[in-house]
């Protein structure tokens, strides 16, 4: 047979094949919101019509016996069965598995949790359940963050109410004696009112600034600085509350460690720390302060004498409004501190922590070390 023929029986073959392409591409095209099964179904067909056009063009061309084109298309016919037959159960089995995929995925889309099907499945449909999964682990840990956060706005606007409504009321009875002209004492009304001002201006501005942080909008301007520096400035300025509650300000392991912060907002932590130890040490009581180089930077914590937190409290120490129980609960404020504490702490890229330790807590900032 000359190259020609080759050449010849070639053109016909590719004829014949791309005729049925063009067909089976057109039936895809019609069926393509059906079945993965009808799919399949197809593209054998369009591959065993293929192989046959070719072969009846070339056997036409090159005038085959009947015979021989008889057996020839026999041949065709048995691997069309046999490829359909397998196609059909290979549709099924993964038409199958998504189903079932399907119907597990609905769960967890519903609120509840996804749970892989059972039985083998592809490697496609395996990965696509590892990812359903993971997704599913992410939206259950999202859902109890946002129950969490809706409990806390809930406490926050209750708490913030009654410690806003307090302070307003007092206000309201001392002006209204000093305008009436009934005050016994209105140097002491003057006073009084001042402090209850003051109290009101704090709340204000804690709330200003949990705001912020919420928001994305605190705006930090680091400078490198001595950690050494910044706890004796945060001790000295706590020092008179400290002699008002009869409270031992320690800080005896405070090491120069250099951290590039936001000096304002960073004494605003340790500021916000050491009130709340003092004020919930009792009298005689102990405040210890240090800051130490660890292997992840440098930790500052402050350790109190308030005899420990309830291990189901110690998630929530964190969360905005939470004041603990009655007898941790200050006579001023309303649970922001700690809050604000650790957003500032985050913004530096940092992490806020507590834990017991014995007669009291232990609050842990750690803060990367400034690059050398």
């Amino acid at each position: 047979m000359s190259m020609s023929d080759f050449l010849l029986i070639g053109l016909f073959a590719l004829l014949g094949a791309v005729a049925a392409g063009l067909l089976g591409a057109g039936v895809l095209w019609l069926i393509r919101r059906r079945s993965l099964t009808m799919s399949l179904a197809v593209v054998v067909a369009v591959a065993v019509t293929a192989m046959l056009a070719g072969t009846l063009a070339v056997a036409r061309a090159m005038f085959l016996s009947s015979h021989d084109l008889a057996v020839v298309t026999m041949v065709v016919a048995m691997a069309a069965v046999v490829s359909l037959a397998t196609a059909l159960l290979l549709g099924r089995r993964v038409v199958a598995g998504s189903r079932a995929l399907t119907a597990a995925a609905r769960s967890f889309g519903d609120g509840g949790h996804f749970a892989a099907p059972d039985g083998s499945a592809n490697a496609e449909l395996a990965a696509l359940s590892r990812e359903l999964a993971s997704t599913s682990a992410k939206l259950a840990t999202s859902r109890d963050r946002e129950r969490a956060l809706e409990t806390s706005r809930r406490e926050l606007v209750a708490w913030i109410s009654h410690d806003l409504r307090t302070p307003l009321a007092g206000l309201r009875a001392m002006s209204e004696a000093l305008e009436d002209g009934v005050a016994a004492e209105p140097e002491r009304y003057l006073r009084q009112m001042r402090t209850e001002v003051e109290r009101l201006n704090d709340m204000v501005g804690d709330l200003f600034e949990l705001s912020r942080i919420h928001a994305g909008a605190l705006a930090l301007s680091p400078s490198r600085m001595s950690m050494y520096d910044l706890v004796g400035d945060a001790l000295a300025g706590a020092d008179a509350l400290a002699r008002e509650h009869g409270v031992w300000l320690i800080g005896d392991r405070i090491e120069p460690v250099p951290v590039e912060v936001d000096g304002k907002e960073m004494s605003r932590v340790l500021s916000n720390l050491l009130v709340n130890a003092i004020r919930r040490t009792p009298s005689d009581g102990t405040v210890a302060v240090a800051a130490e180089r660890s292997h992840d930077g440098v930790v500052v914590s402050v350790t109190d004498g308030c005899g420990g937190i309830p291990d189901d409290d110690l998630p929530r120490v964190f969360d905005t409004g939470w004041r603990g129980t009655h007898a941790r609960t200050p006579p001023a404020g309303a649970g922001l501190g700690l809050a604000i504490v650790r957003g500032i702490v985050e913004a530096h890229r940092g992490q806020a922590a507590v834990r017991n330790v014995p007669g009291g807590c232990r609050f842990e900032v750690t803060l990367p070390l400034a690059e050398a």
